[in-house]
């Protein structure tokens, strides 16, 4: 794959565009993220063309199936993908981060601040903050298979209306799985739209999980 020198390379390989406000932020973004990636391991992603075509990508097709003032806790924020990228891309957003990682989560705070957006940082976990701190949508982006997500969020199912999940090639092996052990009954699950990455095989999706009354 070709390595993008720039953000505008990279946007414009993928034929991507960011108003020139959000852009300039996320350029400053990735540079922060970056240089606490040299201190603690965060992503892996740390190029542009990675970061267009992976992080970005990514955070444009979940940010269509957001509403405007929705409230959104980012679980297992990592390095801030997607929920940093969706705060920037959206401004009316209210974004929150959970990171149960200390470390991570200090780099996120610091991250945040420096850009200065109005993102709260919990390290914690996502399950743990929604029982606190209540939100529309929990989004979740490489953190765990369905059959062990929806056990996690289940028992709060009162403090948040749905999840919002990227997924990838394994998504049909992981919605057998959580069939085999009975969670969708508990559930109604859509995919809202697949989408092709760069350098990866197959769809990923964007999959939105509703839990049903008095599950």
């Amino acid at each position: 794959m070709t390595n993008s020198q720039s953000l505008i390379e990279a946007l414009a390989r993928h034929e991507l565009s960011v108003p020139d406000a959000q852009r300039k932020k996320l350029q400053q973004y990735c540079e922060q993220l970056w240089d606490w990636n040299s201190r603690f391991n965060i992503t892996r992603h740390t190029d542009f063309e990675a970061f267009v075509s992976r992080d970005l990508n990514d955070s444009l097709q979940l940010a269509k199936h957001l509403q405007s003032g929705e409230s959104i806790l980012d679980a297992g924020a990592g390095g801030g993908v997607p929920g940093v990228v969706l705060a920037i891309l959206n401004s009316s957003l209210s974004v929150s981060l959970a990171e149960s990682t200390q470390k991570k989560a200090m780099a996120l705070q610091a991250i945040v601040s420096e850009l200065n957006l109005p993102i709260a940082v919990f390290a914690e976990r996502a399950e743990d903050v929604i029982g606190k701190h209540p939100v529309d949508t929990i989004t979740a982006r490489a953190v765990a298979p369905l059959k062990k997500l929806l056990p996690w969020f289940q028992p709060q199912r009162r403090h948040v209306k749905r999840l919002l999940l990227v997924k990838g090639r394994s998504w049909q092996t992981e919605c057998d799985d959580a069939e085999e052990a009975g969670l969708l009954r508990r559930v109604k699950l859509n995919v809202l739209s697949e989408y092709t990455t760069p350098g990866r095989d197959g769809k990923d999706v964007i999959a939105e999980v509703r839990f049903a009354p008095g599950a």
